[in-house]
């Protein structure tokens, strides 16, 4: 059995409304496969858009109306996106009518998870339904149908989300996090001591892990 204390913590703050939070993970979970990196992974919310209406946004036109992104910036940054997904094994749908929704459910709905061991599994459930198969994140009937179809309870999940039972919990990490200095994701931190921020890359994170490596073997025989 590996024994605890040699796994490499790794705390991912993100948002699922990010692409280059899916684009940054799966990065990292190639460099951590190459590398054989015994790993633990705990997802910590973030909200990119907190103010972001229920009904959303049409993507295109909220990257105007927040970096003052032109249709033509738009569409060569989703293309490149969508290309980065692919060498990835990840489909992105950017197609005409893509839209931005609000995250607060859905992190809640990730704190319950992470009870029940399942957050990553769930995260990885709401990446795929939001970028590839283009489904409302902000409607609640539609999160409980996500987790009803990784195995969890559709009753209790809808319950959640109903008494808003982790509001207070997710509102405190999210400050908890903001307090660290994370300001803008995915920002990852490993062994709560060293900082990556952005989707920099496989050889970008493998070099990382080879350093937090040879740090670790160098702590354990001093």
């Amino acid at each position: 059995m590996t024994d605890p204390k040699s796994r490499l913590l790794i705390d991912l703050v993100s948002d699922v409304m990010c692409p280059w939070c899916l684009i940054g993970y799966r990065q990292l979970a190639i460099a951590l496969e190459a590398n054989g990196v015994e790993h633990e992974i705990h997802w910590h919310p973030f909200e990119l858009n907190p103010n972001m209406p229920a009904k959303g946004q049409d993507m295109r036109k909220h990257l105007a109306e927040k970096y003052g992104t032109t249709p033509t910036q738009s569409d060569a940054n989703l293309a490149n996106m969508t290309t980065r997904g692919e060498e990835l094994g990840f489909t992105f749908s950017f197609v005409g009518g893509f839209r931005m929704h609000n995250t607060f459910n859905a992190h809640q709905l990730l704190h319950w998870a992470n009870d029940q061991s399942r957050q990553h599994d769930l995260k990885q459930a709401l990446f795929i339904a939001h970028f590839t198969n283009r489904r409302d994140l902000s409607n609640e009937m539609v999160l409980a149908e996500i987790t009803a179809e990784i195995g969890l309870d559709h009753e209790e999940a809808a319950s959640v989300l109903a008494d808003q039972r982790f509001a207070a919990e997710v509102r405190q990490e999210q400050n908890f996090w903001m307090k660290q200095g994370i300001t803008g994701v995915p920002a990852i931190v490993f062994d709560r001591k060293q900082l990556v921020t952005g989707a920099q890359g496989v050889d970008y994170f493998k070099s990382v892990l080879n350093q937090l490596q040879k740090i670790k073997h160098e702590g354990s025989h001093s």
